[in-house]
């Protein structure tokens, strides 16, 4: 593992132009009712460089009035479908010119690499408004073939925007985030309330101010900055909300669902994982080591879909695991400005101390350390690449969702044994397959209980393909068909033609 001395030039360490911190409601941007703030740190240095607004409820339901307000107005609720279009497709190329500046915005505030954020998050984002708005004028509905009394009807069935909806993003893939729903409740003529991490807040802020640079009119978008005990709890909890979609965590989604019971408000949820990488041992061992290495180190493994559990065939387990260690040392572990660093560090002291706590779990469980397992650097909050050989099924590695750099490889001798295996889980978000036997890979992907399934790959995320999980990684699917649709309600109008 490369982990020598950060060394940047000034030029690399610049800051971009950060955003005010306050809130933007009803198009104005404005500070929080309790005047107190949050500190932002950027978790390479532990050091705070901006602060933002703490709002709290009375910020919640001012920005819900606003967006009510919005919702109901003549410019947005009768705004052309193709209007809508260009709209979307205007904040796609703002978020294209401003890329560079948004990726460095990123690195500071989430810790990730530069060069990843320019590669990963921001074209992500781009990519959901231009995807999504060529739906604003293809949500259509059907004529439905009734049969009636035998008189003559015509019955049919259009897709109304579900209203006003509250969007909680995470602090893992901030921008990429808050655009996955900002971009599917435009394209429905929605209007919304976005609550970024009170970790990361700082693209969404900024992504705000674009999409008002573009033409959304005022109040159709509000962001409030604010914890999520607070500002998170009283957008759940308000009677001006029709939907929840939020991403993050299964008990935080667990706990939302329950408060969203009251009034039966829409939800969605985007929730955990511990996806399984199955190696077959036919699998191109160069490919597998690689592909299972960036399945679970990218994002310093702090993605819901990373592949934590790694099942690879007797007759090949210590070869593809030495192979595995070799790539692995070979990604360096530094600050996100370094163009030669690859694993970031964690997005804060708590998420460190919560990794380096499971690592100590799975050392005390019995598990075999393979590499890595400490922090690697002392300033900031970096942990290193961490493989364990998993002997100890039933410990807190194997079962529970660390979200950070750890791996558990397991040997397997055959098919039926490894599917159990990785069924084996309250989660069902993702997994991955590695064989050169399509036929193999097709009839053990129908067999896994997960919502997305990759064959010789992984982590590949489209616009266009549906993204959400089974069991306890949630309901509902982000973008794709699904994800637009997900922001309306099905009307069914019927009339009697004659008799």
């Amino acid at each position: 593992m490369m982990s020598d001395a950060i060394q940047l030039d000034r030029d690399e360490l610049r800051l971009p132009p950060i955003p005010s911190g306050r809130m933007l409601i009803g198009g104005q941007w404005v500070a929080g009712s309790s005047g107190a703030s949050i500190d932002v740190e950027d978790p390479a240095t532990g050091e705070i460089f901006a602060k933002v607004e703490a709002g709290g409820a009375e910020d919640v339901d001012k920005a819900v009035r606003a967006a009510r307000k919005a919702f109901e107005s003549p410019a947005w609720s009768r705004m052309r479908p193709l209007d809508r279009a260009r709209l979307l497709e205007t904040i796609a190329r703002k978020i294209e010119e401003h890329a560079d500046e948004l990726a460095l915005l990123e690195s500071f505030d989430n810790g990730k690499a530069f060069e990843h954020a320019k590669m990963v998050d921001v074209p992500a984002a781009v990519d959901i408004f231009r995807y999504m708005s060529g739906w604003c004028a293809r949500l259509g509905g059907t004529v439905n073939p009734i049969s009636g009394d035998g008189r003559q009807y015509h019955s049919y069935t259009v897709h109304e925007p579900i209203g006003v909806v509250g969007l909680i993003v995470p602090w893992n893939y901030p921008l990429a985030m808050a655009a996955w729903k900002l971009a599917p409740a435009l394209a429905a003529g929605c209007a919304m309330v976005l609550k970024p991490s009170e970790v990361t807040p700082l693209t969404a802020l900024r992504l705000a101010e674009l999409c008002l640079e573009a033409g959304v009119p005022e109040g159709v978008i509000n962001v409030v900055t604010g914890y999520g005990p607070e500002a998170g709890q009283a957008l759940v909890e308000h009677p001006g909300i029709d939907k929840i979609a939020f991403t993050g965590s299964t008990r935080v989604g667990k706990d939302i669902v329950r408060t969203c019971a009251i009034d039966l408000k829409r939800v969605t949820l985007e929730l955990g994982g511990k996806s399984p990488s199955l190696v077959f041992a036919d699998a191109d061992i160069e490919k597998a080591a690689l592909g299972a290495a960036l399945a679970i180190f990218f994002n310093s493994g702090q993605v819901c879909l990373a592949a934590s559990r790694l099942y690879v065939e007797e007759s090949i387990y210590d070869r593809l695991m030495e192979a595995i260690i070799e790539v692995t040392r070979g990604f360096k572990l530094g600050h996100g400005r370094d163009p030669h660093t690859m694993i970031g560090p964690l997005v804060s002291r708590a998420q460190q101390d919560r990794v380096l706590g499971y690592i100590g779990k799975g050392r005390a469980a019995g598990n075999e350390l393979l590499l890595g397992g400490g922090k690697g650097l002392e300033t900031g909050y970096f942990v290193e690449p961490t493989i364990f050989r998993g002997s100890q099924a039933d410990s807190a590695i194997v079962k529970e969702e660390i979200f950070g750099p750890v791996l558990v490889a397991t040997p397997f001798k055959d098919v039926d044994e490894v599917v159990r295996t990785a069924n084996d889980t309250r989660y069902g978000l993702a997994a991955n397959i590695w064989t050169r036997d399509l036929s193999r890979a097709h009839l053990v992907a129908r067999r896994l209980q997960a919502g997305i399934v990759w064959i010789n790959t992984h982590g590949l995320n489209d616009p266009s393909a549906p993204f959400g999980g089974f069991k306890e990684s949630g309901w509902g699917r982000e973008v794709g068909e699904e994800g637009v649709l997900n922001y309306t309600e099905t009307k069914t109008v019927t009339a009697l033609l004659g008799d």
